[in-house]
C-alpha cells in the first residue's frame, strides 16, 4: 500500500507546520456578534479564504478547516453538515493552490459537546454516525488528512477516529486538551496516547488550554510514549481581559521561541491555537530554522500490549508489571448468575466485578454466554453498566461476533477481545473490527476440533494466525497470545510445552497469558499447581493470567513475584500485607480500586452506587430514620467528600457525575416525606446559563447537577442566552445567584454583559464565572462575585455567598 504524501513529508528532518488560530482572525476580520462562525464563513468565503492565504504565506505545510463546530451536534440550524463541511474544505484547498509548494489541507473535526452513554445521553453508535457525516462532507471536499482536535474525552476521541476509519483511509491526527495533567474526564497523555496508537492515528498531540510553559510536562510525557510522530499546539499564553477586551500575551517572537524547543525534544508537527496569527506562524517559521533538531528515528519503541479505560492503563509486556484477569463473571458453572442473566438482571454480575477489583483484577473478564440468553443484547448492556461502574479496562469475552461489534463501542479506551482463534472466518470477521476499534484481541493457537499439545503445534497455527492478521493490517501491538494451557492431569507434557510457548512469544514481542485454572483441572489443591506454574510462567516472560484473583495462593506467589521483579518499590507493599503473614491463613489484598457495592447510604453516594442506593435508603427509614437526619447528617457529608476526593484528584468527572445522580435519586425518594413533614422547602434559587454565542453546556449541566445536591433550586436558562434573557430569569424566579459559563474565548467577553446589567440595575444578586478559557484574572478584570474552576468550586462559591446573606 502506497504512503500518502502527508506521511511521506512527516518522515523528513524539518517538522511540519499547522496554522494558527481560526477564531482570533475572524474576530479581527468582522464576525459579528451572534453570528457563528460558521454561518459567517458559508456567508463570506472570501474573508475565510484570504485567513487560509495568509497562513499559507508564512510557510505553513498544513491549514485547516473551518469546521470545528460542523458536527451535526452543533451546527446551526439551516446548515447541512455535508455541504458546509465539503465547502470549507474547499476554501481552503483555494487558499492552499496558491502556493508554490505542497500546503496540506486537513478536515477539522472538534468536540459534540456530548458525552457518550454511560456518562452521558449520547449513544456511542449515534456518536461515531455523527462524526462520519461531518467527515464524509470533508472527504467531498478534497481534504489530504482529518485533524480531531480540542478533544477532551478519550470515548469521544475514539468515536471520532472510529468513524474516520469507516469512511476514509485518511490519515489522522487527534489531539487533546489538559489540564493538571489529565483531560476534563481523568486520562492522562499516556493513556490517550496509547489508545491512540491502538487505534493507529498518525499523529498524536495535544493542544489548547495552555500556553507553550504550561504545555512542556504534557508533551515531554507524550514523547517518551510515543512511537507515532507528536503534535504541539499552545495557545499564546493565557487569556488576560485588557480593556474589556480578551487578549493572549504572548507576542510573536516570544511565542515563537518557546515553541520551537517542542522541535528539539522531537515533537514533529508545531502550530498554533487560542490566540495565535500568521505573525505568530512567521516568527515559528524562523525560530524552526535556528532550532537544533532531534535525530530521526529517536522516537520510543511499542512496549508490549496496552489496555486503557478512561482513566486506567494496564501494560502487557515481560518486563511489566505480571495481570491478573479476573474470570468470574461467566456463568458457566454458576446458576445464580445463569439464572440472572436468562431474567436480565446483572446484580450478580456486578457483585462478581466488585468482588473482583476488590481483590485486585486489573482487567475484568466479561461473558453473558449461557443458554436462552441473546447475547447480541445482553453482553453490550452489562459493558455498558460496568463501564458506568468500575475503572477497570474490560475483556469482552464472547464467541458470537455480533454481541462483541455490539459491546465495543461502550468501552471508552482500549478494552480487550477474548478472542481470535484459527476457527474458520473468526480472524475475517474480528480483526478489522479489533483493528478499527483500536481492541487488543487475545490470539489462541487452535483451529480444528483437536487441541494442539506440543509447542511446535501451536506455534506453526500461531504463525499462519499472524500472516493473516498482517494481510489485514492488524498490528502486533493489539495481540495477547494465549498458550493454551491444558490440563496437566491428562497432558502432563502440557505444561512444559506451555513455557516452550512462552519463551518463544517472548522473543517473537508477543505478551502472553493463559487460563491458568485448565492446568489444573481434575486435581487436588489445584490453588498449589496454579500458583506453581504461575511462578515457572513469570520466570520465561509470562504476561498475565486469566484467573479467579480471589485464590489465596495466587495472590501469595502475585506479590512474591512483584517483589523478585522489581515491581513493588522497597517491598512497601508487600511488608503492608504480609507483616503478620500465617502460611494456613489467606490474605487480604487491595486492588487497583476498591469495591463499588455499598454497604451503607452514605457509601452509595460516595461510591456512585446507583443501583443499591434506594434498598439502603428504604432501610434505614424502616429502621426508624428521620428524612432531615438523612439529608443533613449522611447524603450532605458524603456528596461533600466526593467533591473533596474530585479537588484531590483522587476522583474525576465521571465519578463525580454517578456520585451526583445517586444522591439525586436518593433526595428524590425523601422529597416527598421532607414536604409532608414540614411543607415545601425554600430552596437557595440560581440561574444557571451559557453565554450569548456559546452553544457549549456539558460544564453548566454538570455543575447544576452538582448544586442541585447541595440544596439549591437550580434554574437552566440555556445556552446562547443574552444577558437581558438570563437577568430576567434571574428576576422571574428571585435567583440569589446567577452562574455563567462559556467555552470559547470569543464568547466568554459577553460574560461582562450579565455583570454589567445587574450592577447597573443594583440587582441583589451574586454572578460566577467558569468555562475552560476563563481564568481568576479575567473574572477580576469584569468584576464577577467568583471564579470557578470546576463544578466542586462552584458550589463552594454559591454556599459562602449565601451564608454571607
Amino acid at each position: 500500500m502506497s504512503v500518502s504524501p502527508f506521511l511521506a513529508r512527516i518522515r523528513e528532518k524539518r517538522p511540519l507546520m499547522l496554522d494558527g488560530a481560526m477564531g482570533t482572525m475572524l474576530q479581527a476580520a468582522g464576525l459579528p456578534l451572534g453570528v457563528s462562525p460558521e454561518e459567517f464563513c458559508m456567508q463570506r468565503p472570501d474573508i475565510l479564504q484570504g485567513i487560509h492565504a495568509a497562513y499559507v504565506d508564512t510557510g505553513v505545510d498544513i491549514i485547516t478547516s473551518c469546521t470545528f463546530g460542523g458536527n451535526p451536534c452543533k451546527l446551526p440550524a439551516g446548515l447541512d453538515v455535508h455541504d458546509f463541511s465539503r465547502r470549507m474544505v474547499e476554501t481552503a484547498r483555494a487558499a492552499a493552490a496558491r502556493a508554490s509548494r505542497k500546503v496540506f489541507v486537513a478536515g477539522n473535526i472538534g468536540p459534540t459537546g456530548h458525552f457518550a452513554s454511560p456518562l452521558g445521553d449520547m449513544e456511542p453508535a449515534d456518536l461515531i454516525a455523527a462524526f462520519a457525516a461531518q467527515i464524509r462532507g470533508l472527504v467531498a471536499g478534497g481534504c489530504d488528512l482529518l485533524l480531531v482536535e480540542t478533544q477532551f474525552d478519550l470515548a469521544e476521541a475514539r468515536a471520532a477516529v472510529v468513524a474516520a476509519r469507516q469512511v476514509c483511509d485518511l490519515p489522522v491526527m487527534v489531539s487533546m486538551t489538559f489540564e493538571q495533567g489529565v483531560s476534563l474526564t481523568g486520562s492522562s497523555p499516556t493513556i490517550f496516547a496509547e489508545t491512540m496508537q491502538n487505534l493507529g492515528v498518525d499523529v498524536v498531540g495535544t493542544n489548547c488550554s495552555l500556553g507553550p510553559d504550561q504545555m512542556l510536562p504534557v508533551v515531554r510525557e507524550l514523547l517518551e510514549v510515543c512511537a507515532c510522530p507528536v503534535m504541539v499546539e499552545p495557545n499564546a499564553g493565557l487569556p488576560e481581559l485588557r480593556d474589556g477586551v480578551t487578549v493572549f500575551p504572548l507576542g510573536p517572537e516570544e511565542f515563537a521561541a518557546k515553541t520551537a524547543h517542542f522541535a528539539a525534544l522531537g515533537a514533529r508537527v508545531l502550530g498554533g491555537c487560542c490566540g495565535t496569527t500568521p505573525q505568530h506562524m512567521a516568527a515559528l517559521r524562523q525560530a524552526l530554522d535556528r532550532v537544533e533538531l532531534r535525530s530521526a528515528g529517536s522516537a520510543p519503541a511499542p512496549r508490549g500490549m496496552c489496555l486503557t479505560s478512561r482513566s486506567q492503563l494496564v501494560r502487557f509486556a515481560p518486563d511489566a508489571p505480571f495481570v491478573i484477569i479476573g474470570e468470574r463473571i461467566n456463568p458457566t458453572g454458576k446458576k445464580e448468575l445463569t439464572a440472572q442473566l436468562q431474567a436480565g438482571q446483572f446484580d450478580e454480575a456486578l457483585r462478581f466485578a466488585d468482588e473482583q477489583i476488590a481483590a485486585g483484577a486489573q482487567v475484568l473478564d466479561v461473558n453473558v454466554g449461557a443458554s436462552l440468553v441473546d447475547e447480541k443484547q445482553l453482553l453490550p448492556e452489562l459493558t455498558r453498566r460496568l463501564v458506568g461502574r468500575v475503572l477497570t479496562p474490560l475483556s469482552l469475552d464472547s464467541s458470537n461476533a455480533e454481541a462483541i461489534a455490539a459491546a465495543l463501542p461502550y468501552c471508552p479506551g482500549s478494552c480487550l477481545v477474548n478472542s481470535v482463534s484459527g476457527e474458520s472466518g473468526r480472524m475475517e470477521t474480528l480483526g478489522p473490527l479489533c483493528r478499527d476499534y483500536g481492541a487488543p484481541f487475545i490470539l489462541l493457537p487452535l483451529k480444528g476440533a483437536e487441541l494442539p499439545v506440543s509447542a511446535a503445534e501451536r506455534i506453526a497455527i500461531l504463525e499462519k494466525l499472524l500472516l493473516e492478521a498482517e494481510a489485514l493490517r492488524i498490528p502486533r501491538r493489539l495481540m495477547l497470545v494465549d498458550i493454551l494451557a491444558l490440563a496437566v492431569s491428562s497432558k502432563p507434557e502440557g505444561a512444559l510445552a506451555c513455557l516452550d510457548m512462552i519463551r518463544w512469544c517472548r522473543e517473537q514481542g508477543l505478551p502472553t497469558t493463559l487460563g491458568l485454572s485448565n492446568l489444573s483441572f481434575g486435581l487436588p489443591a489445584r490453588d498449589l499447581l496454579n500458583a506453581s506454574f504461575l511462578c515457572m510462567g513469570a520466570g520465561a516472560g509470562l504476561s498475565s493470567c486469566i484467573a479467579n484473583p480471589s485464590a489465596a495462593r495466587l495472590h501469595e506467589a502475585f506479590d512474591a513475584l512483584n517483589v523478585l521483579r522489581g515491581h513493588d518499590a522497597h517491598a512497601a507493599g508487600f511488608i503492608a500485607r504480609y507483616a503478620q503473614w500465617k502460611a494456613t491463613a489467606p490474605q487480604t489484598t487491595g486492588g487497583a480500586q476498591a469495591s463499588t457495592r455499598a454497604r451503607t447510604l452514605g457509601e452509595a453516594v460516595l461510591l456512585g452506587d446507583r443501583e443499591n442506593v434506594l434498598p439502603l435508603l428504604r432501610a434505614e427509614l424502616e429502621k426508624g430514620a428521620q428524612p432531615f437526619a438523612l439529608v443533613n447528617e449522611v447524603l450532605i457529608p458524603a456528596i461533600t467528600e466526593v467533591g473533596n476526593r474530585y479537588e484531590r484528584r483522587e476522583y474525576f468527572l465521571p465519578q463525580l457525575i454517578r456520585a451526583a445522580e445517586t444522591m439525586q435519586a436518593a433526595f428524590a425518594e425523601l422529597k416527598p416525606l421532607l414536604e409532608e413533614s414540614r411543607g415545601p422547602e425554600e430552596r437557595p434559587v440560581i440561574v444557571v446559563a451559557t453565554v450569548e454565542g456559546d452553544i457549549h453546556d456539558i460544564g453548566k449541566n454538570i455543575v447544576a447537577l452538582l448544586l442541585g445536591n447541595h440544596g439549591f433550586d437550580v434554574v437552566d436558562a440555556g445556552k446562547d442566552v443574552p444577558a437581558e434573557t438570563i437577568v430576567a430569569c434571574a428576576l422571574e424566579h428571585k435567583a440569589a445567584i446567577i452562574g455563567l459559563s462559556a467555552l470559547m474565548t470569543t464568547t466568554m467577553v459577553r460574560m461582562e454583559d450579565t455583570i454589567r446589567a445587574v450592577r447597573e440595575r443594583n440587582l441583589p444578586i451574586r454572578v460566577m464565572v467558569g468555562g475552560a478559557a476563563v481564568t481568576q484574572a479575567f473574572a477580576d478584570a469584569i468584576g464577577a462575585d467568583a471564579y470557578c474552576e470546576d463544578a466542586v468550586s462552584a458550589v463552594r462559591a454559591a454556599k459562602k455567598f449565601i451564608s454571607q446573606g
